[in-house]
């Protein structure tokens, strides 16, 4: 029998409490400990492990196989991943993507420097809508890729709502035309602007005496985030905002079109989709299959920052390979 990989959690928001449970469906990992950084004493955890004060974690080196990181891309894991990636094997979902290249480069000299593998960005976005974009590129080098997010609440453009002046609490879905969808599969590699390709709409309760129509202009004109996009504002009270929105679905589909044959006379479409009830659950789902590659490849002597180009699909699974073979290949 094949030994049980203990694992540990950092941060206990909506993700680490995904991965809390994710773990209770994958009978070869075990939770050891959550560490945080609020009064230990003063959060409950779903089961029963110990919470820890993220202070006290360097106390459970060799005692955790793997720490899997559940902060935020924002101000937690820039800090956190390189300095966790020194004392542990970890996993982590950091997900703004222009700095990647730069945060990949810091947690690899920690965890190289100290014999640790580290997997940094996964999730679906990036993670597995990167693996299909990179898949469907190497297949149809002659094409255009479209990605497509939604229908789904997108916790960035949430909290610019929740910053304007008048707004109490808001909440807002990313969600693709689809017409602009249909038009990509049909294999016509259509030219998109960003207006073409989303709609956002918002759900907002305002602080009393509040402008709607002042609070629903500004989010409409704000740069960088709705100016750029037909935007979508609705008026509602608080207590429909808790009662209708506070699921936090979400989803999308990667889209390449591409051209084979001798004269380029075959259209071909790939596609991958995904459709969450929830997205922190869905993205702490991922990280624990991949805590487990980061075990595997610690194991076999492997060191430094990972990927999710980097890991076989293979070592995500509990089965051996010959399982894998005849179940599923």
């Amino acid at each position: 029998m094949s030994k049980t990989i203990s694992v540990g959690i950092v941060g206990y928001g909506n993700l680490g409490r995904g991965v809390e449970a994710a773990i209770r469906q994958n009978p070869d990992l075990e939770l050891k400990a959550i560490f945080t950084r609020r009064n230990a004493q003063s959060v409950v955890a779903g089961t029963a492990t110990p919470m820890v004060s993220i202070s006290d974690i360097e106390q459970y080196k060799g005692k955790i196989d793997v720490m899997i990181l559940c902060g935020g891309s924002a101000k937690d894991l820039p800090e956190q991943g390189p300095a966790l990636a020194k004392h542990f094997h970890t996993v982590d979902s950091f997900d703004t993507h222009a700095l990647i290249p730069e945060y990949f480069e810091q947690v690899n000299d920690a965890a190289t420097t100290n014999g640790h593998v580290s997997v940094i960005s996964t999730g679906w976005d990036p993670g597995l809508f990167s693996l299909n974009r990179l898949l469907a590129e190497a297949i149809l080098p002659e094409g255009k890729e479209y990605t497509f997010w939604g229908k789904g609440v997108s916790q960035g453009h949430s909290d610019a709502i929740r910053r304007v002046p008048g707004v109490k609490n808001g909440i807002q879905y990313t969600i693709p035309i689809e017409k602009a969808v249909e038009s990509v599969r049909s294999g016509s590699e259509p030219k998109l602007s960003t207006r073409e390709k989303h709609l956002r709409e918002c759900y907002v309760a305002l602080e009393e005496g509040a402008d709607a129509e002042a609070v629903a202009n500004e989010i409409k004109n704000m740069p960088n985030y709705f100016a750029d996009y037909d935007t979508i504002v609705h008026i509602v009270s608080e207590e429909t905002l808790k009662a209708e929105h506070s699921r936090m679905p979400h989803g999308g589909n990667v889209i390449r079109s591409g051209r084979t044959g001798p004269n380029k006379e075959s259209t071909q479409v790939i596609e991958f989709g995904l459709k969450l009830d929830s997205n922190p659950e869905f993205t702490a789902s991922v990280l624990v299959a991949y805590a487990r590659a980061a075990y595997r490849l610690a194991q076999a002597g492997d060191k430094g920052a990972k990927s999710v180009f980097d890991i076989p699909f293979g070592l995500l699974s509990p089965k051996s390979p010959a399982e894998l073979r005849k179940e599923l290949l």
